[in-house]
């Protein structure tokens, strides 16, 4: 346990203070968090025995993409993004349902041993994109604003549009959606997840605003407990919102979005300390990662695995894109800058532990594969964001 927290500690504290100019090199986070794993895992140096559960896993992600989820939305220009609020609509209505039908396809040629429900279910998985992964795109003010807040809300609500999808194709590959038709089911499964999702996250969202704007006015949160509301706020969003059966994930987005727009004047100190638990959260989730996950897998991967990881970056994730925004005022370089970066992570471990306790007879290659192009996803994304950005941003200013 003390060999684990130092190391843990030691990486936390190398990458604080040298933060602000790793930001600026094509090294993210998640790439020194995950290499830090492997190095000092069983893979590498055997010095971190990170021995966690899949539930345990899945937790830590759980509350680390809430609150990455609920700080990113309260960041949201409001303004931008009624603007240009029909470029995330039609990646969610169109082009998410595009990416899954095309992972589907893909998915039937490459695994003959998966039944067609468990294929779907692995499109399903790989299909949203992860909001801590694209931080460096969406917080990049080099980038258009409708490019960034347009990513920012797909990210935010995609994965939360997912899970009912996700159910519902475990429901009918484990043969327990005996109740009622499939129609019914998907129906059901939907409109729970987001509308109990979006009034968890609307109900408490409006109650806590006001008490931290309340508090702001009078001066009565002291500098020391400054970090905290916020944090609080948004996994009680997601706590009751799960609890309730709904979108933990879809009320943490809402509730930030609400936020961001009431209290414009108090939040900028609140969401500030914030991110900096997130960004500690996920430090520790991809450390794990690479230890306990990637450590484990990266020998099993096989040719089939790893063709559908760069497929799903690929072409699986960026023709749908491209289509649906056929005929918007982008151009086709903003177009495939979209495409790329829909970075897999959070969302899709997640998943992937819900897929595990299912016991589905090919969860071994769906989490294998979901595994790879995470792992992929870290590394392409990581490496690409600030290079592809700087010359996003060049071309545009030529163009002018």
């Amino acid at each position: 346990m003390y060999a684990n927290l130092a190391i843990l500690a030691a990486s936390v504290f190398l990458y604080s203070i040298a933060s602000g100019g790793l930001e600026r090199t094509p090294i993210n986070g998640a790439i020194v968090y995950t290499a830090v794993g492997l190095a000092f895992g069983s893979l590498g140096l055997g010095l971190l025995s990170m021995e966690v559960s899949a539930e345990g896993l899945n937790t830590l992600a759980e509350l680390t993409l809430a609150l990455v989820l609920f700080t990113d939305a309260a960041n949201a220009d409001l303004g931008v993004l009624k603007k240009s609020v029909h470029i995330p609509q039609r990646l969610l209505l169109i082009g998410l349902p595009l990416t899954i039908l095309l992972g589907f396809g893909a998915g039937v040629l490459l695994f003959g041993g998966l039944t067609l429900f468990e294929v779907a279910i692995l499109a399903t998985m790989l299909a949203p994109t992860d909001a801590a992964l694209g931080k460096a795109v969406v917080t990049n003010e080099s980038v258009p604003d409708n490019i960034r807040q347009g990513l920012n809300v797909e990210s935010g609500l995609n994965d939360g549009i997912c899970v009912p999808i996700l159910f519902l194709f475990l429901a009918l590959a484990t043969g327990s959606n005996a109740e009622g038709s499939t129609t019914t089911l998907a129906l059901t499964l939907v409109a729970q997840q987001i509308g109990i999702g979006v009034a968890v996250g609307i109900g408490l969202t409006v109650l806590g605003a006001w008490l931290l704007k309340l508090s702001a006015e009078r001066g009565w949160i002291s500098e020391s407990w400054r970090q905290l509301p916020v944090v609080a706020l948004s996994l009680a969003c997601f706590a009751v919102a799960q609890k309730l059966g709904g979108s933990g994930f879809i009320a943490c987005f809402s509730g930030g979005l609400l936020l961001g727009g009431i209290a414009k004047k108090h939040k900028e100190g609140f969401l500030l300390a914030a991110e900096g638990t997130g960004d500690t959260l996920a430090l520790i989730t991809w450390v794990i990662f690479g230890s306990a996950v990637v450590g484990q897998a990266i020998g099993h991967f096989n040719w089939q695995v790893v063709l559908y990881a760069v497929l799903s970056l690929t072409i699986v994730r960026m023709l749908p894109v491209f289509l649906t925004l056929a005929g918007m005022k982008l151009r086709t370089d903003e177009k495939l800058f979209m495409g790329w970066f829909g970075p897999r992570g959070l969302a899709s471990i997640v998943f992937a532990v819900i897929v595990m306790n299912a016991h589905l007879p090919g969860g071994g290659t769906i989490t294998m594969t979901v595994v790879c192009t995470i792992v992929l996803s870290i590394v392409g994304h990581g490496l690409s964001a600030n290079p592809l950005v700087a010359a996003l941003v060049s071309r545009l200013k030529r163009s002018e």
